[in-house]
């Protein structure tokens, strides 16, 4: 087996989406005042971060867009755990509204669907927030009625944010279709037959939080 991370690294002073407040990452405990409750030569380091649960590479669960969908704690880890997976390679100069018919004629049903753009090339620069591609309602639609576990992309977000509407979240998340947003790594994926992890924190009452996304390879 094989193992490539889809996840980017947290780190002080990010700003995954614009608006929302960068993570704040310190000691609680540093080494060197942990000298003073440990035997002399035995230290430890207890780390302390504040951050808003969108940050980084997270998933977001129903509970995140409908008040009586399932929060973090009520994910089945059958829906968060070595998923078969598909790739679709949807390059950004090619379309920026990716749309039903890329989704035509590939296997959905029961898979996780990775939608690899190559923006997060951009990642921690200020062109990953303007211009960035997304699923169409559309292409909502058909993800929900062709049965697909769950649905990620390399990209700012899966809809289109040029207005206060949010159709693909509506769609995915209202049909329980967990996704996940801001993957990186993606064109080190073949196209199929690859399995496809993101678990979160097991949190009660929040819908959003990082994943360690990965993919495993037979090699």
């Amino acid at each position: 087996m094989a193992f490539v991370d889809l996840s980017h690294t947290l780190e002080e002073g990010m700003i995954t989406y614009q608006g929302l407040p960068a993570p704040l990452i310190c000691d609680f405990l540093s080494r060197e005042a942990s000298k003073q409750h440990y035997a002399e030569g035995t230290t430890f380091q207890i780390g302390k971060i504040e951050m808003v649960s969108n940050t980084g590479t997270y998933i977001d669960t129903p509970f995140h867009r409908f008040a009586h969908g399932k929060d973090l704690s009520e994910i089945d880890l059958a829906a968060l755990a070595d998923l078969d997976a598909v790739l679709l390679r949807i390059p950004v100069s090619t379309q920026r509204a990716i749309d039903r018919p890329v989704f035509e004629n590939i296997p959905l049903r029961g898979k996780a669907v990775l939608v690899h753009t190559g923006w997060s090339r951009y990642w921690r620069t200020d062109q990953y927030f303007t211009g960035h591609p997304f699923l169409t309602a559309s292409a909502a639609t058909y993800l929900k009625e062709q049965g697909a576990t769950l649905v990620g992309i390399d990209s700012l977000n899966i809809d289109n944010i040029a207005d206060g509407a949010r159709p693909v979240h509506t769609t995915l998340l209202g049909a329980g279709i967990l996704i996940v947003e801001h993957l990186c790594n993606l064109d080190r994926l073949p196209l199929s037959g690859f399995r496809f992890t993101a678990v979160p924190v097991k949190v009660k009452g929040m819908g959003t939080f990082p994943v360690r996304a990965f993919a495993k390879l037979n090699v």
